[in-house]
Order: structure tokens, then C-alpha cells, then sequence
């Protein structure tokens, strides 16, 4: 037998029924759950069907193909790494969807965080709190409810009920917003939960203790806030933004209500360490996302472990691949 056909070019997964083709653009997606960065999580995809190619067999288990991973995740990238990779893919094994809400003020990176977390996690749905506001802005006019149409720290302006001199108009205004966004919020959550589709909503009118504990029974929710306490750090978070979509979110607009923005996250702040939900300060991206990664893989693992499935099932959800084939993986 030659070396070429000691080593197979394509690697099958087979469990019972089921057959599919190693992936490594797979396999780099599911890596990179653990915080790795695309081009690492690439190159340890590769390094495992090199591995797998060694061996010589050209059909290997679902469980055979996991181990592997495990061990050139660990040669690779260290101890760390797969405990992550595990915890991320025995919980992918569940019947509940992940729903992730990010909140913060204006600008300080929900949207980027977002985006590359959804990647990064393999989810497909992601949500602005602000898309939801448009939709929810085509079906009622101004006179209905006018506070869907000014931003979250305009949003006061639409008051129009007399208030005492004392009220703080601008975070009254405000919360009344984000508790009309909420109704869109919940509404996509629930839907959500019907498809068991994971989702990622990202958006200002997130305000903690919005959500109380257990409220959606059926889904793992996972709310933290972004924030960004360096005022001109903060504002520099505008001029990058202005520049990266082309003017079409003008600095001026938000630079003008720069002080309400900044009242607003104090406000905010204050109710999340009320509240106990976690902030992350976002000024590194890459760390915020590694931590943001590790929070919520953790957070998601600890509910369930502890939940009312219980440690058992989910050592019998980890102990049997072959029921879940391709789901861990891919």
C-alpha cells in the first residue's frame, strides 16, 4: 500500500445511519466558540484532518473525530481552550434555544460585538432593538405612540403628559421607549422559542431587570451590558463609526446628544449592578469578545448543569455523539 492511499484525502463521519464529510470550514466555525480567532481556529480544523488522515482510515466515529479534536485543541492552544470547546458543544445538545441580549447606550460597540459573537457561536439570528423600533414605527403613527419616533436619547422629547419639575425627563423618556420596544423584544423571543433558534438582540432599550429571573422558562437567557466609562473613548466610538459606514451615521447627530448618551449609561450602569447583570467594558475588542465568549458559554453551561435536567442527563448528553451527529460539530 502506498503512502497516498495510507492516507485518505477525505475523512468520513459515520454514526449508524448517519455519514458526513469532515469540514474543516466546519470544524473552524465550531473552534472558534472557544475565543480563537478565525485564522487559529482554521489552522487547528486543518491540523485535526491531518491528524485524522495520519491514521489512515478514511471512515472514522463522531466521537473518534471529537476526541481528536479535543487533543490537538490542547496541543494547540492549551487546556483552557477545551474545556470551552466541551462545555460550548454539550449544551448545543439541548432542546432549549439561547437567546443572548446585549444592552448598553449608544456607541459603545453592541452591534460589532453582536455580530462577530453570532459568528463566532454559529448563530444566524441577530437582532437590533432599533429594527425592531422601524417595524414596530410602520404599524402605529406618531400620534399613537410618539416615543418610537425619536432615538433612545431623544426619546423624551415625545413626552407629553405634564411632569413635575424634579422628573428627569430625558431617562423617563426613555424607559418609556424601551418598555414599548420591549413588547417587539418579546414577541421575537418567543418565537424564538417556538423554533428553538438561537438569537442574539443587541440595542440601548436592553435595560436591566427588564427580563426577571425564569421569565421564559423554555429558553437560557444570557443579558449583560457593554459599556464604555471613558468619555472620550466613548466619543471616539463615533468618529470610527462615522468613518466605517461611509457618513451614513453622521458624527454630528450623535456627538450633538453626546451628554444624554452618557446619562443614559450611568442610568443604566446603576440598574445592571442593581439588578446584578454583568458589564463588560468595551475598549479592546478582541478581549471583550473573548470574555464576552466565555461568560456566556459558562453561564449557559452552569443553568443547565444545575437546571432541572440535571448533572446526569447532561453526562448522558455529552457521553453519546453518535445521537447528535453532526450537531456538536457542525
Amino acid at each position: 500500500m502506498t503512502e497516498k492511499q495510507a492516507r485518505p484525502e477525505r475523512i468520513i463521519i459515520a454514526d449508524e445511519e448517519n455519514r458526513l464529510p469532515y469540514s474543516k470550514g466546519l470544524m473552524a466555525m465550531s473552534i472558534m466558540a472557544t475565543g480563537l480567532s478565525p485564522e487559529k481556529a482554521y489552522s487547528v480544523a486543518a491540523e485535526i484532518h491531518e491528524t485524522l488522515r495520519d491514521e489512515g482510515a478514511p471512515v472514522v466515529t463522531t466521537e473518534h473525530v471529537r476526541n481528536t479534536a479535543e487533543k490537538v485543541l490542547e496541543r494547540s492552544a492549551g487546556a483552557k481552550y477545551v474545556e470551552i470547546y466541551r462545555r460550548w458543544h454539550s449544551v448545543s445538545l439541548l432542546g432549549k434555544p439561547l437567546i443572548i441580549l446585549i444592552g448598553g447606550a449608544t456607541g459603545v460597540g453592541k452591534s460589532t460585538i453582536a455580530t462577530t459573537l453570532a459568528a463566532r457561536l454559529g448563530i444566524t439570528r441577530i437582532v437590533s432593538t432599533d429594527v425592531i423600533r422601524e417595524v414596530m414605527r410602520s404599524l402605529f403613527t406618531p400620534a399613537v405612540i410618539p416615543s418610537l419616533f425619536n432615538s433612545s436619547f431623544r426619546a423624551s422629547d415625545a413626552l407629553r403628559i405634564p411632569l413635575p419639575p424634579t422628573t428627569d425627563k430625558l431617562i423617563l423618556g426613555f424607559l418609556e421607549q424601551a418598555a414599548t420596544v420591549w413588547v417587539g423584544v418579546k414577541a421575537l423571543i418567543e418565537r424564538a422559542i417556538v423554533e428553538k433558534t438561537n438569537f442574539i438582540i443587541e440595542g440601548a432599550h436592553l435595560v436591566p431587570g427588564v427580563i426577571e429571573s425564569g421569565f421564559f422558562k423554555d429558553a437560557f437567557v444570557v443579558q449583560f451590558v457593554l459599556a464604555v466609562e471613558d468619555e472620550e473613548k466613548h466619543r471616539s466610538h463615533f468618529e470610527s463609526r462615522d468613518v466605517q459606514t461611509g457618513g451614513s451615521r453622521p458624527v454630528e447627530r450623535y456627538l450633538e446628544s453626546f451628554s444624554n448618551i452618557r446619562r443614559i449609561q450611568e442610568y443604566v450602569l446603576e440598574l445592571a449592578q442593581q439588578k446584578k447583570v454583568p458589564v463588560f467594558p468595551c475598549y479592546n475588542f478582541d478581549s471583550t469578545l473573548n470574555t464576552v465568549l466565555e461568560y456566556v458559554i459558562n453561564q449557559f453551561f452552569t443553568e443547565y448543569s444545575e437546571g432541572e435536567v440535571g448533572e446526569k442527563m447532561l453526562e448522558e448528553a455529552i457521553g453519546t455523539p453518535e445521537e447528535n451527529l453532526g450537531r456538536w460539530l457542525f
